[in-house]
């Protein structure tokens, strides 16, 4: 649960979090694919959020596929099913407090899996963003599917980072 505003920071902190508290048991694994809902926090053209998740994935040896629901398909989205789930088992009680969010949200059961909760209390400075020139600099270590529906498949490889903007 994060006290503060939502920003690409924090969405990328609270996966580096998750990620470096579980990578052991996934050894194996050199891919990680994010579904994401093009919201404006992590939308393919956000700059920070980019920057970022190439620093992740560049940090953790490990490549980042982003894939993109279109708008209006939420009924797609796993998470957001997630979310119906958890609205119905808290029956409009009032989330008052930090608490009471807490307890619901540890006593809530999906698809016979409980879900983990901890508290994140950072706060996150909103309106960052790279320049136009570096994020051209960072475009060059993305790949997109192609021009018409490139925001919503990327590919990020921590090799193709290291080579392009930190090698010779």
């Amino acid at each position: 649960m994060a006290e503060s505003k939502v920003t690409a920071d924090c969405i990328v902190d609270l996966l580096d979090d998750f990620w470096s508290g579980i990578k052991e048991r996934f050894r194996q694994v050199h891919t990680i694919l994010l579904n994401a809902d093009n919201g404006p926090e992590c939308h393919s053209r956000r700059t920070q959020f980019m920057k970022r998740i190439c620093e992740f994935a560049l940090k953790h040896n490990i490549k980042v596929k982003l894939c993109y629901y279109p708008p209006y398909h939420s009924k797609y989205n796993p998470v957001e099913r997630v979310w119906g789930g958890l609205e119905q088992h808290w029956n409009a009680d009032i989330m008052d407090t930090r608490m009471t969010v807490f307890r619901f949200v540890q006593s809530f059961t999906w698809a016979k899996k409980k879900a983990t909760v901890c508290f994140w209390n950072k706060t996150y400075e909103t309106g960052k963003k790279l320049t136009a020139k570096n994020m051209k600099k960072l475009e060059t270590t993305i790949d997109r599917l192609d021009d018409t529906i490139g925001k919503w498949f990327i590919d990020i490889c921590p090799e193709k980072i290291q080579n392009k903007l930190f090698s010779g």
